[in-house]
């Protein structure tokens, strides 16, 4: 499959954008944003490729979805992309949540709860249709799909983001040993053209940073205790979005940085939003700190830096995997299970959240067709309008 030249920085922000003012339905759904976006319409990327990156970021602790971006942004045009990428996929729903956070109870109530479960809808649809399209290219044959089976019960029972990691590693193993045919497996390619200084680099600021956030005090929410708080969030949460809430509860409401309820505020109208749950960080440091735009910023930069790092860190040097023996293999497996990850992912939050009615499937249905002849944002906006549209006919 040809993949076109890179892009400039600019047409990157564009594309992430577009995402970032569009892509509702939280992490998971994220990833099937990119896949339409990226893999089959602009075709920046092969699905062996995206699989490829999300295992990573998967793997790593951070916003999969946001390092995934991040990546895609530097592939496509180098440091400054991914900055692009950041910037454009992130500043909407960061923006949005300093404005909404006061008016996240009225989503609670009356056509707010319509247009919530619309989004949750599209949601389906997206990842649904990103599922499908990765059954068909990475599981071609009777190993795979058992190996994504596999993958989606360990998800499903685990229910942890451990589950998922346990899962990949599980792929990895398994395809070792049961798969033979390499068709539809795609050699790692230097998906991040990083100098190895570079790449140590960023090894040795995360764990700097790390152990600086660990030491740091946070007894007063200075600006230093503020980016200390939430770098460690952002460094020892695997799964990302709601994994990381716990920890930032820990970190703000048990000392006293902000109460309960105005946490809960912030995570309420996170869900209102579209881009990465990590922006909710831009409202959690606002609240918690003295200076409103300089503790929002201080804020996302240290929850997204460590898994940025990380991600430099990694990358580089996973194309020698194909070095070890059965190289072909492991890949093969990998693949597999990120299809059963995500197809778990579809089942369980995604679907069982969001469909509680004949007329939620229907629905469905008619939004399928629309994502199949047009773009998602239309996609998103009929399930929208069709949910608000039954609400006020029941």
């Amino acid at each position: 499959m040809h993949v076109p030249a890179p892009d400039s920085s600019r047409s990157v922000f564009v594309a992430f954008l577009r995402l970032g003012l569009t892509s509702f339905g939280g992490p998971i759904a994220h990833l099937g944003y990119m896949h339409e976006a990226f893999v089959v319409r602009r075709r920046w990327l092969t699905d062996a490729q995206f699989a490829q990156l999300l295992a990573v970021c998967q793997l790593l602790p951070g916003p999969a979805s946001s390092q995934l971006g991040f990546a895609i942004g530097w592939m496509r045009a180098g440091w400054q992309g991914a900055l692009a990428a950041f910037i454009a996929f992130t500043t909407p729903s960061a923006m949005a949540l300093l404005v909404l956070a006061r008016y996240a109870a009225a989503l609670d109530r009356g056509v707010g709860t319509a247009v919530l479960h619309g989004l949750k809808l599209s949601a389906v649809v997206i990842v649904a249709h990103g599922v499908l399209r990765m059954v068909r290219t990475m599981t071609p044959d009777v190993q795979r799909v058992l190996i994504a089976v596999a993958a989606a019960l360990i998800v499903l029972q685990i229910g942890t983001a451990w589950g998922q990691i346990f899962a990949i590693v599980l792929g990895a193993a398994a395809g070792w040993f049961v798969c033979h045919d390499s068709s539809g497996i795609e050699t790692p390619t230097p998906i991040l053209v990083v100098s190895p200084r570079v790449s140590r680099s960023a090894a040795v600021l995360f764990v700097v940073g790390l152990a600086l956030a660990l030491l740091w005090s946070l007894s007063t929410p200075s600006v230093p205790a503020i980016a200390a708080a939430f770098y460690r969030a952002g460094a020892l949460v695997f799964g990302g979005g709601h994994v990381v809430l716990p920890l930032l509860e820990e970190s703000l409401v048990t000392t006293g940085w902000m109460s309960a309820e105005s946490f809960m505020l912030g995570y309420g109208a996170a869900q209102a939003v579209p881009g990465p749950l990590f922006s909710v960080a831009a409202y959690m440091g606002a609240a918690s700190g003295t200076h409103l735009v300089w503790s929002a910023l201080v804020a996302i930069a240290a929850i997204f830096a460590p898994g940025f790092l990380l991600l430099i860190a990694v990358l580089p040097v996973w194309p020698q995997l194909h070095e070890l023996p059965r190289a072909t293999r492991i890949i093969a497996g990998i693949n597999a299970a990120v299809v059963g990850i995500l197809a778990a992912a579809l089942y369980d939050p995604v679907w069982t959240s969001a469909v509680r009615t004949a007329w939620d499937i229907a629905l469905l249905l008619l939004g399928w067709v629309v994502l199949s002849r047009t773009s998602p944002i239309w996609a998103v906006l009929f399930t929208v309008a069709g949910a608000v549209l039954l609400f006020f006919l029941k």
